[in-house]
């Protein structure tokens, strides 16, 4: 049994390997292409190193690309949309959880369907609204349906990890005159913090690569974000390189994408033990 055990292990240890390295495998290329000059991605066999890392291709980029400005208006767009999400998304998990209404799980499956529903279906439609009230080439349609509620994921997510609460603490909390806002930011949101970070750094990757609804919405390029900006750049690629029309400087543009994927990173390798505690315990518990 020990050695069926050991041989189990090793197997479970070696897919687990195989799939980290076929996930990291893009990044490491990605990483490898930055450093590498306009010839070496050109070359025949490819040539899998950089023969002389060419970190100059970082100081072109941020030199010639409006980095911080597209970096800043991200995070803005970003933090707009988390606090929106948490502001509407915890009380909705909330009432879902803890309240008992008729007709609450068909309200809740109704809530549910709408995931099925992709979004380009409706960009027209929603498109001529905001058109209509004059909210295109501004941020609002990117954050406005976030204080609406929009993030149904981040609902049924808060309210599987809520309904892992004793109904005891919250009961105890009303009879001491506890009201329900008070009792959701003071009691249930602080005993669910890492499926609340989980919530929040799904939020941030979703806003942080979006790239669909920034180039319907977004005209003036001071507004645009940093996805956006991305094919700016390599629209204009040929005037960065002084090369023919339709030359590419793919090191370039990887190195770009290289400083574009740092604060996901960073993100992630501070919430990284919290986050896969809120997803573990989320799919689970409840």
């Amino acid at each position: 049994m020990e050695h069926r055990r050991a041989i189990s292990t090793f197997i479970l240890y070696a897919a687990l390997v195989i799939g980290a390295v076929v996930m990291v495998l893009p990044l490491g290329w990605m990483i490898v292409t930055s450093l590498k000059t306009y010839p070496e991605i050109l070359s025949d066999p490819p040539a899998w190193l950089p023969a002389s890392p060419q970190w100059t291709n970082y100081r072109a980029v941020l030199g010639q690309f409006a980095y911080y400005r597209f970096f800043l208006n991200s995070m803005f767009v970003a933090a707009m949309v988390i606090a929106g999400t948490m502001l509407t998304c915890c009380p909705a998990a909330y009432a879902f959880a803890f309240y008992d209404v008729p007709r609450k799980n068909l309200m809740f499956a109704l809530l549910l369907s709408t995931l099925m529903l992709p979004a380009q279906v409706t960009v027209i439609p929603v498109f001529r609204m905001f058109a209509a009230v004059h909210w295109v080439d501004t941020y609002l349609p990117l954050i406005f349906p976030a204080w609406l509620g929009g993030n149904v994921f981040g609902i049924f997510l808060l309210r599987k990890f809520f309904r892992t609460i004793t109904r005891s603490f919250i009961e105890a909390a009303r009879l001491d005159g506890a009201s329900e806002w008070a009792i959701l930011w003071r009691l249930v949101v602080p005993m669910s913090f890492p499926a609340v970070l989980t919530v929040i750094v799904f939020t941030f990757l979703w806003s942080w690569n979006d790239l669909f609804n920034p180039l319907i919405y977004l005209q003036s390029e001071s507004l645009v974000t940093l996805p956006v900006g991305l094919l700016y750049f390599i629209a204009r690629a040929e005037l960065l390189t002084g090369g023919s029309l339709g030359q590419v400087p793919w090191h370039l543009v990887m190195a770009l994408a290289t400083v574009m994927v740092l604060p996901v990173i960073v993100l992630f390798a501070f919430v990284q033990r919290r986050f896969v505690e809120g997803v573990a315990a989320s799919g689970v518990k409840g």
